[in-house]
């Protein structure tokens, strides 16, 4: 599955244009991401852009994808789906898991946008198990991910 340049546009277009909605949402947000709510949107750091960024250089390349995620994420793995390489990064940046943190939540977003068609139950994991998801697409989901992230904190920024 690859990503045209028009799709990303769309998505480009959709993210600046919820960027409003967000920093809203970002003001009701409770700290705590305790209840499992798949559509939580919690406040974004310069931490989670530090966690899709190592991610990212977890998985980067080919041999180091696990394109079988089962959402556990063993010490001492050698290779890493989309969601072990978000949790692992996670932990190494906040000191502790977060299974519903901004970086994780903002890459399930960015998965709704690219995969509107597809109805994945655990997106993070079913998108890496999608047999039509490429190595490329992973890294285009960081690579979103990074940017929307970097544009919520610029947006943030300039309101204070």
């Amino acid at each position: 599955m690859t990503i045209s340049r028009a799709n990303l546009r769309v998505c480009f277009v959709v993210a600046i244009s919820l960027l409003p909605l967000a920093a809203k949402a970002q003001g009701t947000a409770t700290q705590s991401t305790t209840v499992d709510n798949s559509q939580v949107r919690p406040p974004i750091t310069k931490a989670d852009l530090q966690i899709v960024k190592r991610a990212r250089e977890i998985v980067d390349s080919p041999s180091k994808w696990n394109r079988a995620d089962n959402r556990e994420c063993p010490a001492g793995a050698k290779t890493f789906s989309l969601y072990c390489a978000l949790q692992m990064a996670t932990i190494e940046v906040r000191g502790k898991t977060d299974h519903r943190g901004a970086a994780l939540q903002e890459a399930r977003f960015v998965i709704d946008e690219i995969s509107a068609d597809r109805n994945y139950q655990h997106r993070l994991m079913n998108y890496n198990n999608d047999p039509t998801t490429t190595f490329a697409d992973i890294q285009e989901v960081f690579r979103i991910t990074e940017s929307l992230i970097a544009l919520r904190l610029k947006a943030n920024t300039s309101k204070q």
